[in-house]
């Protein structure tokens, strides 16, 4: 069972380790990485059979980063759960660090390279079909953003775990509203997005992805689904924890300075 609070925690310091390393290396995506800290959080707090003991083990779960460019949100998950040094941290987008700006393999935990949208996904159900096919327990899981699925990539994907059954399968998608150059909506609307999966065979889960217990309850849900793939549509909050940056496309591209810094750090850690 899901620890609420310390979970809620650890969504905490993974907010507060990305916007040192957003602003330290002067990069990007922080609205994103703030989004899917709670996503993060649960799946490593107990969802995932993914520990720095076990990368060797080819029964551990994979999951794929796929909208890596919000690199600083899982480097920092995987910093806190011992995959390597938190120290490692701060050579984020530094000249020589394996930390690059957009998720790279070489850092340990990473099972593959994104940045590229619409490649996580494919990859994903690639590793899935291979399980069925090898007989291995593992689940493959996938983070996307809902602006990824802009790329057609997916929606090939989606179409092949459907007919596939492969319900080892579970995707989370990080919908808060906003990509680089606008809202999802005013880009190119995806909705209705439910009917459109469901439409596809896969088993949807819409939720609050802020919502810990939620998270929990469609991560356990689709681990025990026996016939289809399963999709979360997780609703979040682009820049979520700080309030100048909630909802503000203009946190796609900025990092904060010093003093903004600080004010965001504060927000967080007295968020209840």
């Amino acid at each position: 069972m899901l620890d609420l609070i310390s979970t809620k925690e650890f969504a905490k310091r993974i907010r507060i380790e990305s916007l040192k390393m957003v602003h330290s290396a002067d990069a990007s995506h922080i609205g994103g990485s703030l989004s899917v800290a709670d996503i993060l959080a649960t799946l490593y707090s107990g969802i995932l059979n993914i520990s720095p003991s076990n990368l060797a083990n080819t029964d551990r779960d994979r999951l794929i980063y796929s909208k890596g460019h919000c690199c600083s949100a899982l480097y920092a998950t995987l910093a806190l759960k011992g995959f390597f040094p938190l120290e490692l941290l701060e050579s984020f987008g530094k000249d020589g660090s394996t930390l690059t700006t957009h998720i790279s393999h070489h850092v340990p935990g990473i099972e593959f390279s994104t940045g590229s949208l619409g490649h996580g996904l494919p990859v994903a159900c690639g590793l899935a079909l291979a399980a069925k096919r090898l007989s291995k327990v593992y689940k493959s899981f996938s983070i996307l953003s809902d602006g990824e699925l802009d790329e057609g990539s997916n929606w090939e994907a989606i179409l092949f775990a459907g007919h596939h059954k492969l319900n080892n399968l579970i995707v989370t998608i990080d919908a808060n509203s906003i990509q680089s150059l606008g809202t999802v909506s005013e880009v190119l609307d995806l909705e209705p997005l439910r009917a459109k999966f469901e439409s596809f065979k896969w088993k949807v889960n819409e939720i609050d992805g802020h919502d810990l217990c939620q998270l929990s309850q469609a991560y356990s849900s689709a681990r025990n689904e026996e016939t289809k793939p399963t999709v979360i549509i997780a609703r979040t909050i682009k820049g979520k924890g700080v309030d100048f940056m909630e909802n503000r496309l203009l946190w796609h591209y900025r990092s904060p300075n010093r003093e903004l810094l600080a004010t965001a750090i504060s927000q967080i850690e007295k968020e209840i």
